[in-house]
């Protein structure tokens, strides 16, 4: 008979694979959840802290007013096409690709209308574009 204490062995628990895991369960869930933040917007758009306007002899100045109707450097643009807007945009960038294109679009524009200037932008190949925006201490609420 042996009457010696056996040496019980303290069980370690291992808690790396445990932290893998919730590790793994975190990432999917952060993948797998839907946002909903524009749903809850209300915007009126634009107002902002802004600096007053300088004239550089690099910027562009394209105006969308809140019909939809064009002008850049203020001179008005016939058509209110893409190809229309890059041709205008074209001829009057004189520093070329290195032109900053301001959009100066009023609050009530269609998106649509914005949305054209900047594709405009692309196909003359200006991509230094910039939004204007009003002080909000000028502007109405």
């Amino acid at each position: 008979m042996n009457f010696r204490p056996r040496r019980t062995e303290e069980p370690e628990i291992n808690l790396i694979p445990f932290i893998d895991v919730l590790l793994v369960v975190l990432i999917f869930l952060m993948l797998s959840t839907t946002y909903s933040k524009f749903t809850e917007l209300q915007l009126k758009l634009p107002v902002a802290d802004a600096d007053v306007q300088r004239d550089y002899p690099k910027e562009v100045i394209v105006g969308v007013s809140a019909d939809g109707r064009y002008t850049i450097n203020r001179t008005p643009v016939t058509g209110r096409s893409v190809e229309a807007v890059a041709q205008a945009l074209t001829d009057a960038a004189k520093a070329g690709k290195d032109s900053v294109v301001i959009v100066s679009a009023d609050g009530t524009a269609p998106h649509q209308a914005v949305i054209t200037v900047l594709e405009g932008a692309r196909r003359a190949g200006l991509n230094q574009i910039t939004f204007a925006a009003q002080s909000s201490a000028n502007g109405s609420r």
